[in-house]
């Protein structure tokens, strides 16, 4: 059975959440030690620390942003120029790119930034998809690789040894304390929370025909690379106090386009608009762990202040969990074929992933789903 954050709308059920003895989150206690946080002194941390990275002659660039299309990786962008920083954005493309995400980018070179651009092998990297899919229930998995690993190559390639990442998931979401308050983003903390969901790179190798050099991008740098260049990967969010809306609204004003609607199976419309596989990844988390993200993005307004928790309840209820019919105003027929997998074929493997201790089963055992393909959680009506 499910249980509830008193103070969210997060289940236990979330990988390394942990509720304490009054009922709340770890997320949510990490959200209540910011207001112990003196943001002001930790800036100037952060400044001391890009002043040491700032290249003296300016004849390199100070730092590597990891961007992908999103309205975080904007910001990043933004913040860095903002405190005179000479940054090189990475682009590691994301799987099954849209339209949106494709503008966004052009947006950020437009801001005035010196961007490469790696693209993975498509054939390659459809097969890492189907596998991702059909072996831990994540389509997106050579994604989550990519993201963590080739702006570190970039880095190492270039020589240039300071990354600024975005936001601890850690602490924004709820993990480990340790890691929660991690501000260094290591090989250490790509292996347990950088999303390879215990299928590793090398692991691959031999699967539908991929070879070791197919695998190239994924492959995160060896450590004497690391310690050659002195490759430091910061989070942001540790710096800087993190809020995704936020980092929203200030690239909307340097030209960050939303979606023309609530992005299916969210409640806002100013994320995850790059990739159109994003809204298989997000239902599989919903089968594996009865939530969504409208869960997410409801727990992070709700913890600050911008909706009840009674709000939460009614957005998720509504949002969260339905069947990728569509993404981003993709037919999910369209984002299937490029994996070869037919839409019953696709229903199966949902079916395997799907947990079947929180969802309404019938006398036979059989998940029970509504004319829409929507599943019902055992105790949603006690949250």
């Amino acid at each position: 059975m499910l249980t509830y954050c008193k103070s969210c709308v997060m289940p236990s059920t979330k990988p390394d959440l942990v509720l304490d003895e009054a009922g709340i989150c770890n997320a949510c206690r990490s959200f209540e030690n910011r207001e112990t946080i003196d943001w002001q002194s930790r800036r100037k941390e952060l400044e001391t620390i890009l002043q040491r990275f700032r290249s003296k002659d300016g004849a390199h660039w100070d730092c590597v942003v990891p961007v992908s299309g999103g309205k975080d990786s904007a910001y990043q962008v933004i913040r860095m120029l903002q405190l005179d920083m000479t940054p090189l954005a990475v682009v590691s493309t994301t799987c099954h790119q849209s339209e949106l995400g494709r503008k966004n980018i052009q947006n950020l070179k437009n801001l005035g930034v010196d961007m490469v651009e790696m693209s993975p092998n498509p054939v390659v990297r459809r097969k890492l998809n189907r596998i991702g899919l059909t072996q831990v229930g994540d389509i997106s998995w050579p994604e989550h690789v990519g993201i963590f690993t080739i702006p570190v190559n970039m880095a190492v390639r270039f020589k240039i040894p300071l990354i600024i990442w975005g936001e601890n998931s850690q602490n924004e979401y709820g993990g480990p304390a340790a890691a929660s308050e991690n501000n260094v983003l290591n090989r250490r903390w790509l292996e347990e929370f950088g999303g390879l969901l215990g299928l590793r790179v090398s692991d691959m190798i031999g699967m539908e025909g991929l070879s070791r050099r197919d695998l190239v991008p994924y492959h995160y740098p060896q450590d004497d690379d690391l310690q050659r260049v002195g490759v430091t990967g910061l989070f942001l969010g540790y710096y800087l106090p993190w809020d995704g809306y936020a980092n929203a609204l200030l690239a909307q004003a340097h030209g960050f386009q939303t979606f023309d609607s609530t992005v299916e199976g969210s409640i806002v419309n100013y994320e995850n608009l790059d990739n159109h596989q994003t809204g298989i990844h997000d239902y599989f988390k919903f089968l594996k762990f009865g939530f969504g993200r409208a869960t997410d993005i409801a727990c992070l307004h709700i913890r600050r202040n911008r909706i009840t928790r009674a709000d939460g309840l009614e957005l998720i209820g509504k949002h969260d969990g339905k069947f990728p019919w569509t993404y981003l105003g993709k037919p999910i027929e369209d984002i299937l074929e490029p994996l070869d997998l037919s839409l019953d074929q696709f229903i199966k493997i949902c079916d395997r992933f799907t947990n079947k201790k929180i969802f309404k089963r019938d006398a036979r055992g059989n998940l029970v789903k509504d004319r829409f393909g929507n599943l019902s959680k055992l105790n949603d009506d006690n949250p």
